[in-house]
């Protein structure tokens, strides 16, 4: 079956990956963090102001090249007058501003008046283009640059869970892309600054523009088991090195999973019932189980590196609670008489204590 599915991916399409970063845009979408919208104008008005008053100044300095229709040297006034004329392209025409205090209200009142009109005209149009511009920027720096990130597909509850808790672990919401066709859901998860990705995992052209392929984790959180087995085929597919972890509902297709290249399967249906039947009798442990899960508060499972000086010593005489040992890759629990020695290559998965 993994021979026939493998050969059926490797024939789509990969006009994703094929096309310009331009054309990636609403696609491909990389999260911005916008300021306060009365801040950016206030930002562009200072920008404004300082080109003008540069201008000014160089008008002035040439002062000797400029001709006044009443005969008199031209002011720095004079200058800044012209200078505004001039940037807002409104030129010369019959009647003109003569005295000081006329010209003052022009620079003053008229021409803040005429940029604001030109905003309101031409503001929208240029808005769209440059943010267009932009986006295709980001992006190309963006595929340019990504590695060792993790790829969420699927961003309903098990997807959104699972990045709550990366982010709870300390994860940078830059090292994580969504991948969904639900357009809701990646806006949601553009709203806590994620990369997202609009498409089917189930094609390796969608996958390659997540930047799977230099991925460090694929987490694989789709609402149906045989989607899920797609997307872990053709993950391994392109990204043989990568930590594949993929969620099922039925315990039944957890071996179609493992064939299909799965590092790690969880099965929630009977994650849930387990719980669901521990909290009849004993609803304080599933507390505990909820807590143990959580990293935001309370206590977490975490995993950490062998000090020196704990080399060689028992891992249950440590002032961690150490619940196992992961050595060559393998979880071995504590109490095996395996374990009974730590190896300086050895790494505990332990109980961390985690501040509100």
């Amino acid at each position: 079956m993994a021979g026939r599915l493998r050969r059926r991916l490797q024939n789509t399409n990969a006009a994703l990956t094929d096309r310009p970063d331009f054309a990636l845009v609403g696609v491909l979408r990389i999260p911005e963090f916008e300021s306060s919208p009365w801040r950016a104008i206030y930002r562009r008005i200072v920008i404004a102001l300082i080109v003008l008053f540069v201008a000014a100044l160089v008008v002035y300095v040439d002062r000797d090249g400029y001709a006044d229709n009443q005969g008199d040297d031209l002011s720095f006034l004079d200058a800044f007058y012209y200078t505004t004329v001039s940037l807002s392209t409104t030129g010369y025409g019959d009647i003109a501003p003569i005295t000081p205090s006329a010209r003052l209200v022009n620079i003053l009142v008229i021409t803040p008046l005429r940029v604001f009109f030109l905003i309101l005209l031409v503001g929208t149009t240029l808005a769209v283009l440059t943010e267009r511009s932009r986006q295709a920027f980001k992006i190309q720096r963006w595929r340019r640059n990504v590695r060792n990130h993790t790829v969420v597909v699927g961003y309903g509850t098990k997807g959104r869970t699972a990045v709550d808790a990366m982010l709870g672990d300390g994860i940078s919401a830059s090292e994580i892309v969504v991948v969904d066709t639900d357009q809701t859901a990646l806006d949601a998860a553009a709203n806590v600054g994620l990369v997202t990705v609009y498409g089917s995992a189930t094609r390796s052209d969608v996958l390659r523009l997540t930047g799977a392929q230099y991925a460090a984790s694929i987490i694989v959180a789709t609402n149906r088991d045989d989607t899920a087995v797609l997307v872990t085929l053709t993950a391994r597919e392109i990204a043989p090195k990568a930590k594949i972890v993929a969620a099922v509902r039925e315990a039944e297709n957890v071996h179609l999973l493992r064939q299909s290249g799965a590092d790690s399967v969880v099965v929630s249906s009977e994650t849930a019932g387990r719980l669901l039947g521990i909290a009849t009798t004993t609803p304080s442990v599933v507390e505990m189980m909820e807590d143990l899960l959580t990293p935001e508060a309370g206590f977490a499972i975490a995993e950490r590196e062998v000090e020196r000086d704990e080399v060689g010593g028992s891992p249950r005489h440590l002032s961690d609670i150490v619940l196992g040992v992961v050595r060559d890759g393998r979880l071995v629990r504590v109490g095996a008489p395996e374990v009974d020695a730590i190896e300086a290559d050895d790494r505990l998965l332990y109980i961390r204590r985690v501040s509100a």
